[in-house]
């Protein structure tokens, strides 16, 4: 079963928040999923600052059995920088505290 992280659209009309899903690649877009890892809404308060929350556990669990992101959830784990931390991982550097930093950040990004 070909597993992939990808973005499932929830929100009304021209509102549109995203939930960073883990899902089998054959079911459609806002179908079955595995799991919720994350969230990400492009819209949100007054400034229209992006909010994005990974879940750095999850993601890194699903990425090391390999999950494989598109193209948007890629570009969503480079900014959460869980793909540094990936590479950094798998070469045997200890990533806990910036693992553990992540778990406490804040979930607006400018």
């Amino acid at each position: 079963m070909p597993v992939k992280i990808r973005l499932r659209r929830t929100g009304a009309k021209h509102q549109p928040s995203y939930r960073i899903v883990v899902a089998d690649s054959r079911s459609p877009r806002d179908g079955r999923f595995i799991e919720i890892i994350g969230h990400y809404n492009p819209r949100h308060g007054q400034g229209g600052e992006p909010e994005l929350y990974i879940d750095p556990d999850r993601a890194l669990h699903w990425l090391s059995t390999g999950a494989q992101p598109s193209e948007t959830a890629r570009a969503l784990l480079r900014r959460y920088t869980l793909l540094q931390i990936r590479h950094d991982q798998k070469h045997g550097i200890d990533v806990a505290e910036r693992v553990a930093a992540l778990r406490r950040k804040p979930t607006k990004e400018a």
